[in-house]
């Protein structure tokens, strides 16, 4: 796990070493065992090294295959590259026993074409010296964050927004329309950043350069994975998961430093922990966050895990008040402005403070398994698509009676009732949108009119969509919206915050693609991830698969009215004063929440206190 930096010029520029320079040092905290640069002519890379995989100097980059034509920056994992290393390179003396040495190989003999022999999250970028071509890339699930600026001069690339602007060379202006993005949906979709003119490349997208010429292209889309499987008995699928889960598990495990697990005593991070100590012969370390105030703690179900298993288990005691004290702290780790994050980035600082390295997480359970009410509430409207699909007159008394009650969750009830459509394209946003586009027509002066990029994106892929189950629909909206954009992003930004590199064993491609295909019949939960727990059979105690979901339910509420009021009310005061808000209806919120009225919730108050920290602390205009 790294951090990448280049520049490419055009018109036969050459590359001044300071730039990339600037920009791996804004990466420091993604790689502070190693830095390295490579400048000829008018290509400059940069990298920052957290060493993991072959920790020897030998293995550092710009990394250069044996030919020394290629010049590789890659950050993230090849969880496969041992088998790709003896399928395809037999006749290749290795002097590293690492995966950057193998990509760099790979694609010296295949091209891009390399990247469909890999497994793992990734984003890399390759010089070929000889064509004069940058190659840029990104992993299949978006795991790895690439960012890019382009004009006439030059391409600059790097992990993170706040390496290119760290070069001086991007103009810090706002891209209003990410505005709209991140107080919609509490985060910015890609292809856009927050600053205007920086973009993010895409998941399973690579891009070349060359004579001034960029052209991106795809090579995975998660909408279309649809395969045939053998879907006959509930028992062949429950195997099959339970084969892809461990393969996944035991590939994420490979290392050279220190290696654990977060372990909530939820079912997915258990799930990971039960299948660590199953595929390995060694101990799993696990770590568990734990609080004395027993409406946070969850430390007793992790308990039972680690003594099932016989983990190194480490439970680190905090107060719950951490989340407060840790907030700048959160916030200045924050390279993208959003509503989510903190937990991710407490947690990370606790388990990195006990010496660990690599961390395996359980995110992802809940997007593959239907693990949000989300899904079934999606699945439960088509099966009463007759009644919701009839007559005026049955809608609208129910949404006259929604209406009543003025709660945020009435008002979406409202809006799937009185969707004439009730396809995926629709009813998803409905369901994420943290604000309605009404609402935000008076906070701001933007414009709500058109469609977000995640309506666009599923409006898109509308025709492969339709040939999935309603569940699997879900699924890749989630993956479109708040998986990749909010959920991943958060926890690539936290954990490489505090140099803690963490893995996801649900989010592996090929486990994806099988579960999408699984039709609903078998799909369907019952209780929590019924499928998934039948797949792991007796790995999980009853008492962690049946017991009430709980997760980091924090009175944020409270704290933003207390604490943390005279901290929220000066952001919220500078943020009324920009042009592209509306003053008066910004402070009347904040007011009507410190009334506590219902109908504002804080999160649309975070939001925008987060935006206006965001924007100060990167003098962004």
């Amino acid at each position: 796990m790294c951090g990448i930096a280049g520049i490419i010029y055009f018109n036969n520029i050459k590359a001044d070493s300071t730039v990339v320079s600037k920009m791996t040092n804004a990466l420091a905290h993604r790689g502070p065992d190693a830095s390295g640069f490579y400048v000829k002519d008018n290509i400059a890379l940069g990298h920052r090294r957290l060493s993991i995989i072959d920790v020897s100097a030998a293995a550092n980059q710009p990394f250069e295959d044996a030919s020394g034509n290629f010049k590789l920056v890659f950050n993230g994992e090849l969880y496969n590259y041992n088998e790709v290393k003896k399928s395809l390179f037999r006749d290749i003396q290795f002097k590293t026993s690492g995966d950057t040495e193998v990509l760099a190989e790979a694609y010296a003999r295949n091209g891009i074409d390399c990247i469909q022999h890999f497994k793992g999250m990734f984003a890399f970028g390759i010089w070929d010296s000889q064509k004069k071509e940058l190659c840029l890339a990104r992993d299949r699930m978006g795991v790895k964050p690439l960012y890019y600026y382009c004009n006439e001069q030059y391409l600059i690339f790097a992990s993170e927004v706040r390496a290119i602007l760290a070069t001086g060379l991007v103009p810090a202006r706002i891209n209003k329309r990410a505005v709209t993005e991140l107080l919609t949906y509490q985060s910015i979709s890609s292809p856009i950043s927050i600053v205007d003119g920086v973009q993010q490349l895409e998941a399973g997208h690579f891009m070349r350069i060359k004579d001034g010429q960029i052209s991106t292209h795809s090579y995975w889309n998660i909408a279309d994975q649809s395969e045939s499987f053998d879907f006959s008995s509930k028992g062949t699928v429950t195997s099959t998961i339970r084969n892809l889960l461990m393969k996944s598990v035991e590939s994420r495990l490979i290392s050279d430093v220190p290696i654990g697990a977060f372990l909530s005593g939820g079912i997915d991070s258990s799930a990971v922990v039960a299948l660590m100590a199953t595929v390995s012969t060694n101990r799993p370390n696990t770590f568990t966050v734990s609080f004395s105030e027993k409406e946070f703690d969850e430390s007793e179900y992790a308990g039972l895990v680690a003594k099932k298993y016989n983990t190194h288990h480490h439970k680190i005691l905090l107060k719950p008040t951490v989340m407060v004290d840790e907030l700048e702290n959160a916030l200045n780790a924050m390279d993208s402005p959003s509503g989510d994050g903190i937990n991710t980035y407490v947690v990370s600082k606790a388990v990195k403070q006990q010496g660990l390295t690599v961390a395996l997480s359980g995110i992802g359970g809940d997007e593959l398994f239907a693990g949000y009410p989300i899904f079934k509430a999606y699945s439960q409207m088509h099966q009463l698509k007759g009644i919701l699909g009839g007559p005026r007159w049955i809608k609208k008394p129910v949404s006259a009676l929604a209406a009543l009650s003025g709660s945020k969750s009435a008002s979406k009830l409202r809006q799937v009732l009185e969707s004439e459509n009730l396809s995926i394209e629709n009813i998803y946003p409905i369901f994420r949108k943290i604000q309605s586009s009404g609402s935000l027509r008076k906070l701001t002066r933007l414009n709500f009119d058109a469609r977000t990029i995640v309506e666009e994106k599923l409006l898109l892929q509308l025709d492969i969509l339709n040939k999935y189950p309603l569940l699997s629909q879900v699924s890749i909206a989630e993956f479109i919206g708040y998986t990749q954009q909010t959920l991943l992003k958060d926890t690539d930004q936290m954990g490489m915050a505090v140099s803690l590199e963490i893995r996801e064993p649900f989010f592996d491609h090929e486990l994806v693609s099988y579960v999408l295909n699984i039709p609903d019949r078998i799909k369907y939960p019952k209780y929590p991830k019924q499928l998934l727990v039948e797949s792991l059979g007796d790995l999980l105690p009853p008492e962690i698969v049946y017991r009430k979901k709980q997760g980091f339910t924090f009175p944020w509420e409270i704290w933003l009215q207390t604490e943390l009021r005279s901290f929220c009310e000066q952001r919220i005061a500078k943020l009324s004063q920009r042009d592209f808000m509306n003053g008066s209806s910004v402070n009347e919120l904040w007011q009507q929440f410190l009334k506590n009225n219902r109908s504002v919730r804080w999160m649309e108050i975070w939001l925008l206190v987060v935006l206006e920290y965001w924007l100060e602390k990167n003098n962004i205009h």
